[in-house]
């Protein structure tokens, strides 16, 4: 059993005792410290909160303890049920609420799932509010309300249909370019909420061939839901027989968006933010954010455009915010993750699939062939597990002296870029491991620059 409380939320796999993993009694405990957090600071006078969900096994046992425990602390909930991540975000301020709460656990398998906590904006909380959160609920500092006080739950199933609309008004999506092109498009939403939103998405943006793979949202995964390449084989094997011009994959809760090409092979979820960035800012020129650990592609198809490029530190939230204080016309994270603050502040595969889809109509090019015009390089992830009596702090601190001649951020672990390749180390919250992320033109010079970095940590220690 695990329980995971960081800034992305609360996380645990579902059984098992109070604390040991997200057991229905830590769903209460800690809906209940987010609803006295939002109770005490929130700027909106209505006390709603929004509350969806992706398709996962638990989700109608965690969804009916969240609703009762807001209710409970006084708040009244539009429950929209089924819904991706961003919908619920765009849900948020739809509803001038004060908050909401997503039920998902993203790209984990079946036996997990999370609470993920919006502020009034429809964002996620950053560290010092989600710490509060988490303060909150280890000292159960929470009252619920009296009988005459208690909220009350609205059923709203229109946003599904109210975010498709704000991704077709979008001045940079063209339906009828799209409609012209008469794509066929393939989809593996992996059995959850992508399976109802992206191809009524689809046909709403004049796509008339949709190939729906597990799109059936029983929350029953026809495989790992992670989108990576070694979990994408059903995908791949369709493409690769001729019969679509792309296929999409998206997670459980719909905020990564990871391509196909039209001959089987990966896109790469790297080149998600890169292709969509292009396109954006051949039309809107403007500065764009990713975080440390994202290909270095997206700060190179930035430059060549004549605009700024800056990173932030892993995690959404922080990605948002750089993209603020820069005033960022696109940013987001290279696991297929797209922010266009046009719409909204969250990652968005709905927004993905039809700016890509409108680059490939205007540009008249297959994918492979959109690939081809993007700098070229290959990522590499690696760890390294240490005992638990080694500083890792130490550790990175020494290899930032190490390489103190080559250009190093410590906004977030340590990054080391190099000419032509960069590297990048973080150490685990929960376990004495340190992550690698290295990037080069190819796969063997990364996995080298890794093994590099990997031989100087085991001398240190």
């Amino acid at each position: 059993m695990s329980l995971i409380k960081s800034i992305s939320g609360i996380r645990g796999t579902i059984g098992g005792g109070p604390g040991e993993g997200l057991s229905p009694l830590d769903v209460v405990k800690f809906t209940a410290a987010y609803a006295k957090f939002i109770a005490k600071t929130t700027p909106v006078k209505s006390k709603t909160i929004v509350v969806g969900r992706d398709a996962r096994l638990s989700g109608e046992m965690v969804d009916k303890l969240v609703v009762g425990t807001l209710m409970g602390m006084g708040f009244d909930v539009i429950n929209i049920g089924l819904a991706s991540t961003p919908t619920t975000e765009v849900a948020v301020t739809g509803e001038g609420a004060c908050g909401g709460i997503i039920l998902t656990a993203s790209h984990n398998p079946k036996q997990w799932n999370a609470l993920k906590l919006l502020n009034h904006k429809g964002e996620f909380l950053n560290a010092a509010e989600g710490a509060e959160v988490l303060a909150i609920a280890a000292a159960d500092d929470y009252t619920f309300a009296e009988v005459d006080d208690l909220g009350k739950e609205y059923v709203n199933n229109t946003y599904d249909s109210k975010h498709i609309d704000s991704v077709m008004a979008l001045p940079l999506v063209d339906v009828e370019a799209i409609r012209k092109a008469n794509f066929t498009v393939a989809v593996d939403a992996v059995n959850s909420v992508g399976g109802v939103v992206i191809p009524k998405l689809l046909r709403a943006l004049g796509v008339q061939n949709v190939i729906e793979l597990n799109c059936e949202a029983t929350g029953k995964f026809a495989h790992t839901p992670e989108p990576i390449p070694e979990n994408l084989t059903q995908i791949a094997d369709l493409m690769k027989s001729g019969k679509a011009d792309v296929g999409f994959v998206v997670d459980p809760d719909v905020d990564r968006l990871a391509i196909v090409m039209e001959n089987g092979e990966m896109f790469v979820e790297e080149y998600t933010l890169v292709a969509i960035a292009d396109y954006v800012l051949t039309h809107t020129p403007g500065a764009t954010v990713s975080n440390l650990s994202s290909s270095r592609a997206l700060r190179d198809i930035t430059r060549a455009h004549g605009c700024s490029y800056s990173a932030s530190a892993v995690g959404e939230v922080n990605v948002t915010t750089e993209m603020k204080r820069t005033g960022a016309v696109i940013g987001g994270e290279g696991n297929g993750g797209v922010i266009y603050p046009e719409l909204h502040y969250g990652r968005d595969a709905l927004v993905g699939v039809a700016l890509f889809l409108t680059l490939m109509a205007k540009s008249g090019k297959k994918v492979t062939e959109l690939k081809a015009g993007y700098p070229a390089y290959a990522i590499a992830k690696n760890k390294i597990e240490l005992t638990p009596d080694i500083d890792v702090d130490a550790i990175l601190v020494a290899v930032k002296q190490k390489f103190a001649n080559e250009e190093v951020n410590d906004i977030d672990g340590v990054k080391i870029d190099f000419a032509d390749k960069w590297v990048h180390l973080r150490k685990s919250n929960t376990e004495p491991i340190i992550r690698i992320y290295s990037e080069a033109a190819t796969m063997e010079q990364a996995e080298a620059l890794a093994q590099e970095i990997k031989d100087v940590i085991n001398s240190l220690v």
